[in-house]
């Protein structure tokens, strides 16, 4: 069974859904909030105090909007409806740093599967738990901006990237320390 909840941040209203296992997704503003509530539709709407790691989420979800630097890496998360290359990809863009960014042609290097940065491009445009699995941070070849599935696309992206501070006009590298775990 998941659950949902929404609440307001700086860019709009947003909403993340659990398990029991974790969190199963996280939503950006959608153009209004009947939209979000459709996004949302997959889980029950939740009524009450939101349980403790729910509560924790939200809480850094907040902070992060406002401009905190925010490491995410402790919220559990429920993705076992996903593939394993898709979990893959999730896994090496969970661990870019806040205000870094790669390209998608590096997340398939790390992973293991070089020439595959259209794939991993589509694993993105799948990712259920945006921001939490930082797939803004992930551009294309040169430094371009590239897509973002999210409501806004480029704009939407952009501004996260803003949030964090990232330099994404210079591109990004193959630089080992944008990362804050060794893949291979």
């Amino acid at each position: 069974m998941q659950r949902f909840h929404t609440f307001p941040t700086p860019l709009g209203s947003c909403g993340i859904a659990w398990s029991e296992e974790g969190l199963t997704r996280f939503q950006l503003p959608e153009r209004d909030n009947a939209a979000l509530l459709q996004r949302m539709a997959m889980a029950d709407r939740w009524a009450g105090a939101l349980p403790s790691p729910i509560g924790k989420a939200v809480a850094e979800l907040e902070r992060y909007f406002h401009g905190d630097e925010i490491d995410f890496s402790t919220l559990q998360l429920d993705i076992r409806a996903c593939g394993s290359f898709h979990k893959a990809v999730y896994a090496a863009t969970r661990s870019v740093r806040w205000g870094g960014v790669a390209t998608y042609g590096e997340i398939a290097r790390v992973i293991g599967s070089p020439g595959a940065a259209r794939a991993v491009g589509h694993a993105l445009s799948r990712n259920p738990i945006a921001v939490i699995i930082p797939c803004h941070r992930i551009l294309a070849a040169g430094g371009k901006i590239g897509g973002f599935s999210a409501h806004g696309g480029a704009e939407a992206k952009t501004r996260l990237l803003e949030i964090e501070g990232a330099r994404h006009c210079r591109g990004a590298s193959a630089n080992p320390d944008l990362f804050t775990t060794s893949f291979g």
